[in-house]
């Protein structure tokens, strides 16, 4: 089974859309215990160094971009499973996206699609398949896939 406590997400910019809002509060209630840390939006070396604070030598990144890795929602509940001991940080950029810094230094780059989405679509995307991980690999009704 998934650890959500073992996640976090680290976000640059702040969500601004009501309905947006609404539903990461909705899908965050199902998942206590992640925990999301919001990022001032400044300049790309500036968000990089903050964010590096905030992750730990142990801990797993993970960035979110279009180049990134595509899984379905099956294959990304078994990634997660398979890394049951790590603390993963899933670390999404502003409008203008993370440094490459950052994207290199990740374990590894997740596509949410080959589309691009704004910051705060993509963290309520991201929110809601981590719930759907989890209730795949619990055998919860949620995923019909």
């Amino acid at each position: 089974m998934i650890n959500i406590s073992h996640y976090k997400i680290i976000a640059v910019g702040k969500i601004k859309k009501l309905w947006i809002q609404e539903g990461i509060e909705m899908y965050r209630k199902r998942l206590p215990g992640l925990e999301i840390v919001e990022i001032k939006e400044k300049n790309k070396r500036k968000e990089e160094h903050t964010i590096k604070e905030i992750i730990g030598k142990n801990e797993t990144l993970v960035t979110l971009n279009e180049n990134g890795q595509s899984f379905t929602s099956t294959q990304l509940a078994t990634k997660l499973l398979n890394s049951y001991n790590q603390k993963i940080f899933f670390v999404i950029g502003g409008a203008s996206g993370l440094s490459p810094s950052i994207n290199n230094s990740a374990s590894w780059q997740l596509s949410l699609s080959p589309l691009t989405f704004p910051h705060e679509i993509a963290r309520l995307l991201l929110i809601e398949q981590l719930y759907r991980a989890k209730n795949i690999t619990q055998g919860g009704p949620y995923h019909k896939g």
